[in-house]
């Protein structure tokens, strides 16, 4: 019996740790699709539906304002139009912009990304695009460009469309794309915004509060200090969504949440998730360095290649930076090089000479190798010709003895006579 319980205890215990193999299956995460990426590498750490097709709500922002700052003069005036308000339903967010008010596209933008105001987004997509069917098609286009393979917009602010989705995971890339840009960096990270008074407005009484509670310090519930933007996004159709970035001794990670309703204790589900995976990252995985560009790697040996310059170093022609996780003894990773078949001298410095790979949690990362210095050619005509001349030396210098003995005798035959 005492054997069967420790039998049954150990079976007990290799469950426990197959169930606890991946600390990821067991974030609990509310929403119902979620990416967590390291920005540097792109590397995608955690993962739920991020293929499934989801309403984007109002992160649909990001690819308007990445448009609007790429696309035009921020400093130019914008005259609103009447009909551009009339694209606005009742109940969605708006900086009450008033037809025929004069505002510049910057002004325009921090209205769009900080409290997330529905009216400067069309009236940005008017005056970039012409209508909002012309801008939707530059979004579209602007997608397919940066790789988004699910992602169909019809209007420049989320407003609900069936026809209007995306994935969790085309919004990283989106996100990733926009957050290299330091104009719509600043913006999505401003906590507060006044918008200047216009010919509508005489005076500057326009508060805007970014509707990101992530960067909020006033967010007992929500606040993360490394947080840096990006974008919040509700319509009952979608859900609570969130893009998110956070940056911490050179590890940035961005992750999006999508339909993330509310938590068991009422909490908003889209931050709760956001902090909670931005912590996994961070408690779980480090950047590490592997090697230097231009770092030798190995050195080899050309057969044909004169004395002087035979023994080739190999360069990395690029540095690898690997995320890996924490428990990883990087001193383990050995490279693995490849060369080419056909080395032989000549070679010149730069030279592609073969290829190199590190496995770091059953991923590779490949560069070339390069030759550091130049690789002569061994002239062997040069040593054909000196053995040539020792040869006809020796063959003069044996006729030379032979005609000697010859002569040596016959002046002995004479001698005789």
């Amino acid at each position: 019996m005492k054997q069967l319980r420790k039998c049954l205890f150990i079976i007990i215990l290799l469950i426990i740790s197959l169930q606890t193999f991946s600390f990821a299956e067991q974030i609990n995460i509310n929403s119902e699709a979620a990416i967590l990426v390291e920005v540097s590498t792109g590397r995608i750490l955690y993962e739920k539906n991020s293929t499934k097709t989801m309403y984007p709500a109002s992160t649909t922002k990001v690819m308007t304002a990445i448009l609007i700052i790429e696309n035009c003069d921020l400093n130019e005036i914008v005259t609103v139009k009447e009909s551009s308000l009339k694209n606005i339903p009742n109940g969605y967010v708006t900086c009450n912009l008033q037809p025929d008010e004069e505002i510049s596209v910057k002004d325009l933008l921090y209205a769009l990304m900080i409290p997330s105001a529905n009216d400067a987004a069309v009236v940005l997509a008017d005056y970039a695009g012409g209508s909002i069917n012309e801008f939707a098609n530059m979004m579209n286009n602007k997608a397919r460009e940066l790789g988004c393979q699910s992602t169909n917009f019809v209007n420049p602010n989320g407003i609900h469309d069936s026809k209007h989705y995306t994935t969790a995971y085309d919004l990283y890339l989106i996100a990733s794309y926009a957050m290299k840009n330091d104009t719509f960096r600043k913006i999505v990270s401003t906590k507060e915004y006044t918008l200047p008074a216009t010919n509508k407005y005489p005076t500057a009484d326009r508060h805007l509060k970014n509707s990101n509670e992530l960067i909020n310090p006033q967010s007992s519930n929500y606040y993360y200090p490394n947080a840096i933007g990006i974008k919040t996004g509700f319509t009952s159709q979608a859900g609570n969504c969130l893009i998110a970035q956070s940056s911490r001794d050179g590890l940035d990670f961005i992750t999006v949440v999508l339909n993330g309703g509310t938590t068991s204790s009422g909490l908003n589900a889209r931050f709760v998730d956001a902090k909670k995976l931005f912590d996994y990252g961070y408690d779980n995985y480090t950047l590490t360095k592997i090697i230097e560009k231009n770092s030798v790697v190995s050195s080899i040996e050309i057969a044909n290649a004169t004395k002087e310059t035979k023994n080739l170093d190999l360069i990395i022609d690029k540095s690898i930076t690997v995320v890996n996780n924490i428990s990883i003894d990087m001193n383990n990773v050995i490279p693995e090089i490849s060369l080419r078949q056909d080395l032989a001298a000549p070679i010149t410095t730069g030279e592609i000479i073969g290829t190199v790979k590190y496995k770091v949690d059953d991923i590779e990362y490949s560069a070339n190798l390069l030759a550091k210095s130049d690789v002569i050619k061994q002239n062997y005509y040069y040593i054909y010709m000196i053995i040539g001349a020792i040869i006809l030396l020796l063959i003069s210098s044996f006729i030379s003895r032979k005609n000697k003995r010859k002569n040596k005798k016959k002046q002995c035959r004479n001698i005789n006579r």
